[in-house]
């Protein structure tokens, strides 16, 4: 049996039960539960709160989690990464008041800083050689310089309308985020099969979303010069239609291409141009 956590709530809940349903696993859970048997597959799920998962994960209590990047670089974890998401995009961010004078890191010395991500914070600092007093409160973070409590803070930004709305200014990006897989090692090797499996599922998922299948119409003597602007996976499915003259062809684009490649298609005479969405992408 391999065993998943997800956090109990929170960003990542939904998108992460999201996704293993698209991969297949129904879930046999109820509200409030904090584990839940997989129906149709050798699993168990954990809900965790975010903070602990990586202790849990680091000890093998579970062998696979969906967590943020930041979580485990904050807890410093010794787990391995393996399969970034795409979703909870998000980055650990110092922003200051907008009062206050800021050329560059070195503005910062003596200063002292809010945060929820000592370990991070400190090791960055380390690093440009600065020297500050970190204040370490969980939650309304941004809040302190306003209250006298910090010089500046360090926190995670999504849009930075918290950010806005507090009066300060993001400075300096510390760390980019986002949703990955992660597995410690121990289940890396006797698990090995299992998880390939699961990480197997969530590549066909994601490579599906990042792409549409469309199917379109196009006169005869047009299929060349269409399959040469199509950025296909291999080449176009063309298939005759009753019409004389007329094929119907049916491909797969990424969706960075989608309107610079329809608007070329239709230029060279496509119609009748429908997409549909992708559930899952086998390679």
């Amino acid at each position: 049996m391999i065993k998943i956590a997800i956090q109990k709530s929170g960003r990542l809940y939904d998108d992460s039960v999201d996704l293993l349903k698209k991969c297949g696993l129904k879930i046999d859970n109820a509200k409030g539960q904090l584990k839940a048997k997989i129906k149709n597959y050798d699993a168990e799920v954990f809900f965790l709160r975010n903070s602990d998962i990586p202790q849990y994960l680091e000890d093998g209590v579970v062998d696979l989690a969906i967590i943020g990047e930041n979580v485990v670089e904050e807890k410093q974890s010794k787990v391995t990464n393996l399969l970034k998401l795409g979703f909870s995009n998000c980055r650990l961010s110092i922003a200051t008041p907008k009062s206050l004078v800021y050329d560059d890191i070195t503005d910062l010395e003596g200063c002292k800083i809010a945060t929820s991500y000592p370990n991070t914070l400190n090791k960055f600092l380390k690093e440009k050689g600065v020297n500050a007093d970190l204040h370490i409160i969980s939650g309304s973070v941004e809040i302190a310089p306003s209250i006298g409590l910090a010089d500046a803070v360090c926190d995670l930004v999504s849009s930075g309308s918290t950010l806005f709305k507090n009066g300060l200014v993001e400075q300096e990006i510390i760390l980019n985020s986002e949703a990955v897989i992660a597995a410690n090692g121990k289940s890396l090797t006797t698990k090995s099969e299992q998880i390939e499996e699961i990480l197997f599922r969530v590549n066909a998922v994601l490579k599906a979303e990042e792409n549409r299948y469309i199917l379109f119409n196009i006169p005869d003597d047009k299929i060349e010069v269409v399959s040469s602007i199509l950025p296909v996976l291999k080449s176009p499915t063309v298939l005759p239609l009753l019409e004389e003259g007329w094929s119907s062809m049916h491909t797969v684009i990424n969706q960075v291409d989608f309107w610079s490649v329809i608007s070329k298609i239709k230029k060279e005479g496509a119609e009748g141009i429908l997409v549909l969405p992708i559930e899952n992408i086998i390679l």
